[in-house]
């Protein structure tokens, strides 16, 4: 793996987008302290330059900053804090409304993440804004990312990037090793990290998608089960393809 070209190739992309999408707007993305939104923002500094590009850290209840406010500083893009906890509450509390008085346990876990959402498509809106979906290859494959939340987006410069992959753009953007390696996880309050969550290391995932390869039968199995199960996440919306009768046009 040649880290400098696949870097390079990332920043023309990303400029290359730009220009054909929009040649004045600004790159949005919610920052959370973790690698992936880190080197996409370092990625869209360099393509776009700092100026461009609006950091948007967006906690919830019991969550901290995770130093977004310190790499935001560190890239010299522009910063904000936007916290949705009182947001997510006033979701949280719709529960009432339903049959049963209570939304399911995943349910409450994907609302901060969708209001994230809603919220970088309006600071997108307002300050002529792109929103960057940061998810990574490895993350879209067994569908480790929240439908119309951090999986939505305008455009996602990691996304063809697995996880070892994205490692190596961020050190070949000679970002800090700490931030470049932090261990990943939904951050979520009392959460475990993402490879425990999933019985098998970002470094098994990557190699099966990359090589074909996972020796243990039981892991490929249940990638291939969880890669088959949410496809419907990143597959552009499906609408019928039938024609209208013309006698009715």
């Amino acid at each position: 793996m040649d880290a400098n070209a696949l870097r390079d190739g990332c920043i023309a992309w990303i400029r290359d987008w730009f220009d054909a999408n929009g040649p004045s707007c600004s790159a949005v993305l919610g920052m959370s302290g973790g690698k992936d939104s880190t080197i996409a923002a370092a990625l869209c500094a360099k393509a776009l330059g700092p100026e461009r590009v609006v950091g948007v850290a967006m906690p919830a209840g019991g969550q901290g900053l995770n130093g977004a406010d310190e790499i935001a500083a560190y890239l010299g893009i522009r910063y904000l804090c936007l916290p949705v906890a009182g947001m997510a509450a006033e979701a949280e509390a719709l529960a009432g409304y339903m049959p049963e008085g209570v939304f399911s346990e995943l349910t409450r876990q994907n609302i901060p993440p969708r209001l994230r959402m809603t919220v970088l498509f309006a600071v997108a809106q307002s300050v002529n804004g792109m929103v960057a979906n940061t998810c990574n290859l490895s993350e879209d494959y067994i569908g480790y990312a929240t439908l119309f939340g951090d999986a939505a987006g305008s455009f996602a410069p990691l996304g063809g990037l697995c996880v070892r992959e994205v490692r190596a753009v961020g050190r070949a953007l000679g970002l800090p090793a700490a931030w470049v390696d932090k261990i990943p996880d939904d951050g979520l309050p009392c959460s475990a990290p993402d490879e425990e969550k999933f019985g098998f290391s970002y470094d098994t995932l990557d190699r099966y998608i990359r090589e074909g390869i996972c020796e243990d039968a039981a892991v490929r199995d249940k990638i291939d089960r969880m890669h088959r199960q949410n496809r419907f996440k990143t597959d552009i919306l499906h609408i019928p393809a039938y024609l209208p009768d013309p006698e009715l046009l």
